[in-house]
């Protein structure tokens, strides 16, 4: 579209994603303009009129739809079997979309979506914000260095603990709606990855465990997933809301040298604290979080964990919208294709599972 007018941005949904991870980004951002958020949360909507201006709440997408034309770009923040639906409505009223994760409920309806904005000329991404975790930077440039070795094994873990079922959408529906941990972090992990070692063996390389331990649970809350990347490197990772005590976040196993990290990376909790990205702390752990890098007689070096910034996404997105003169050839912070991947192993691993 080439131009330097801030992009006018909607978001739809004000529940955590809306407000925590996506809201605050926009607005620190001058290369966009956040001018609606869509909720008919009379509670929501105050605090998002409180927090970015009067005019700014929506109370429902048709509304939304309507103004179209004050739009350029829309993000799809609401319960997973609704993204599909509404990146097809954002397309046919001409604007560019956001879908946060996971882009759809099935790898075809993925499909259907990146058909549908190549046949409108419109660009679609998927907010996979953890590719700009500090952690996994720090990751991925150590495998870069070559410092490891060929790398044999990566072992990623994203667990916490709460035993109760909340009152949360994604608590309170089946995997075949989206609900499920393995629908909620699933996309995170295997992004990152497919990522680091490229496409997965769909036919012969998906095992999963998918368990339900909360009581009452309609879809798995514990869940193990191995993958078999076409490149060699085996990936195990672990998602769980039971777990009392965690694994190491990344470990990384290469013929010279294991890489381990621990914790998590502290953007979702600094965010969730009411922490802006411009606050000079944003992204670094106060905590002084390292990596370690062992070695066969027995040495460790311990390698500083990188700042991370979601809010890159928001950057590379602008820079690819504005610099290209049509949305359907913009360089885009996350490829649809790269989400309909990951789709396809989740649906692998369902088949898996049964």
């Amino acid at each position: 579209m080439t131009t330097s007018a801030p992009l006018r941005t909607a978001i739809i949904g004000y529940g955590l994603g809306g407000r925590v991870f996506h809201a605050p980004l926009i607005a620190a951002d001058p290369a966009y303009a956040l001018v609606a958020i869509v909720t008919g949360d009379a509670e929501r909507g105050a605090e998002a009129a409180e927090r970015y201006g009067e005019g700014v709440v929506v109370r429902d997408a048709d509304a939304l739809f309507a103004r179209a034309s004050e739009l350029d770009l829309v993000v799809i923040t609401t319960p997973n079997d609704t993204h599909a639906a509404l990146a097809h409505r954002a397309l046919d009223a001409g604007l560019d979309v956001v879908v946060d994760k996971p882009f759809a409920l099935t790898a075809a309806e993925a499909l259907e979506v990146i058909a549908h904005a190549e046949q409108v000329g419109r660009a679609v991404t998927v907010y996979q914000n953890r590719r700009w975790d500090g952690d996994f930077l720090t990751v991925q440039a150590l495998i870069g260095s070559g410092e490891l070795g060929e790398v044999r094994q990566f072992e990623s873990a994203f667990e916490f603990y709460r035993p109760e079922r909340g009152a949360k959408w994604k608590d309170r529906v089946t995997a075949e709606q989206g609900g499920g941990i393995l629908y909620d972090l699933g996309p995170h992990l295997i992004d990152q990855a497919v990522r680091l070692f490229g496409p997965v063996d769909l036919e012969h390389g998906v095992h999963a465990e998918l368990d339900v331990r909360r009581q009452g649970g309609l879809a798995d809350d514990d869940s193990f997933v191995t993958l078999q990347h076409e490149g060699g490197v085996r990936s195990r990772l672990w998602m769980s809301a039971v777990s009392p005590a965690n694994r190491p976040r990344f470990r990384v196993v290469g013929a010279d040298a294991v890489l381990e990290t621990h914790g998590l990376d502290p953007q979702e909790r600094q965010a969730l604290a009411g922490m802006l990205p411009g606050d000079p702390a944003y992204g670094l752990d106060p905590e002084a979080q390292t990596a370690v890098v062992r070695t066969p007689d027995g040495g460790a070096r311990e390698v500083a964990i990188e700042r991370g910034s979601h809010a890159a996404f928001y950057r590379e997105l602008a820079s690819g919208l504005t610099a290209a003169s049509d949305a359907s050839t913009a360089a885009l912070p996350v490829l649809p294709v790269e989400a309909e991947h990951v789709l396809r192993i989740i649906e692998a691993a369902h088949r898996s599972a049964r």
